[in-house]
């Protein structure tokens, strides 16, 4: 398949309510999209990196100055790509992995529609829908919290995940454990606002039966996470420090955790995401899909990938009105608490054009 070229977007998405966690808060998604144009069709992929580098070390800028100055003209280089050639050919860009995925789903997308072949059956799927839940951000209240939480659970969300951080951890974890009951299926996330000298405040959240603890400690700090993993009964989940195989391969085998979140855009793409669930499954390690505010053209892979067979967890996908109004596809709904995985070709969801060009702040072409 040869790339003849490949279309940078950058969106503006209003969020319907603020989403605040212990590294930054936003009230907007701005999007980076990559179209890849081919000798076979196009395809889709959402480039899920943040403007700025406060939460991930790459960047929206960033990733468009990588893109159109050294991995788009080096894919354009290479005779008959594939998505499964990808990652060797741009192996000579150190890092960047966001962008890299980006550019590996969207050939992925490309070769499946081409085959007629849908992401789901591709990976591996083993299901036609997820339950999925919803991660709920830091408040200015616990009533707020209480109120928030009471709506995700009318709405049949089947898993509530609470952000937390020094000084909004205890309080309200036990506020809706409280209120909800010990049947709820109940997850915190601190996304690496602890170190290891908060590991008595953390031993504190296992009087109240949580699936599990998200990224407690810094993203580098495997050992760290190994040492309080001994120390918890509330099994210890990575996210942030989950880059790659080779690193959750690490993980694992330092006993840094028991659970793990796989987020395909930072791990490298869906190909390594589905080389880590086997890693997993092998190990007896259950495995969740994160979610990064992604489009629709993100959700509807992320869908695909939590299908296999060792996702046992609800994972973070949520329908679209969770986050947008309006999105660049047709919304996912909840039904049940499940989403249904789209069996189309290729991601199986389709750009809506007239939205696109509407949110659409910027956009280029690479020849």
């Amino acid at each position: 398949m040869k790339i003849e070229a490949v279309e940078l977007r950058v969106v503006r998405l209003p969020l319907v309510t603020p989403f605040r966690t212990s590294q930054h808060s936003q009230d907007e998604r701005i999007a980076l999209l990559v179209c890849v144009h081919t000798s076979e069709g196009e395809g889709w992929a959402d480039c899920p990196v943040s403007p700025g580098p406060f939460h991930e070390p790459e960047f929206l800028s960033g990733s468009r100055a990588v893109m159109a100055e050294y991995l788009v003209p080096m894919l354009m280089a290479a005779p008959g790509v594939t998505a499964a050639r990808v990652q060797a050919v741009l192996a000579p860009v150190k890092g960047h992995q966001m962008a890299k995925a980006a550019l590996e789903t969207a050939v992925l997308d490309a070769e499946l529609r081409a085959k007629q072949m849908s992401f789901a059956q591709y990976l591996g799927a083993v299901r036609d829908r997820v339950p999925v839940g919803v991660s709920v951000g830091i408040t200015g209240s616990l009533a707020e919290l209480i109120s928030q939480v009471e709506d995700y659970l009318e709405q049949g969300y089947k898993r509530i995940k609470l952000k937390i951080e020094p000084g909004w951890d205890i309080e309200p974890v036990r506020a809706v454990r409280q209120r909800f009951g010990p049947d709820l299926a109940l997850q915190a996330d601190a996304n690496t606002a602890y170190s290891p000298a908060s590991a008595h405040r953390l031993r504190a959240l296992d009087e109240f039966g949580l699936l599990l603890l998200e990224q407690p400690l810094a993203a580098d700090d495997l050992l760290g996470h190994a040492d309080l993993a001994q120390l918890l009964t509330t099994p210890v989940c990575l996210d942030e420090s989950i880059t790659s195989p080779r690193v959750a391969a690490a993980a694992l085998r330092l006993g840094a955790c028991s659970v793990v979140n796989i987020k395909p855009a930072r791990v490298g793409g869906y190909l390594a995401a589905r080389a880590i669930h086997d890693l997993c499954a092998a190990h007896g390690v259950p495995v969740w899909c994160g979610g990064m505010l992604e489009t629709g053209v993100g959700r509807a892979a992320n869908l695909a990938l939590a299908a296999l067979e060792n996702f046992t967890l609800p994972g973070d996908i949520s329908a679209t009105a969770r986050y947008f109004t309006e999105d660049i596809t047709a919304p996912f709904t909840l039904d049940d608490g499940h989403i249904a995985v789209p069996s189309g070709p290729g991601t199986g969801t389709e750009v809506l054009p007239g939205v696109l060009d509407r949110l659409t702040t910027h956009r280029e072409i690479l020849r």
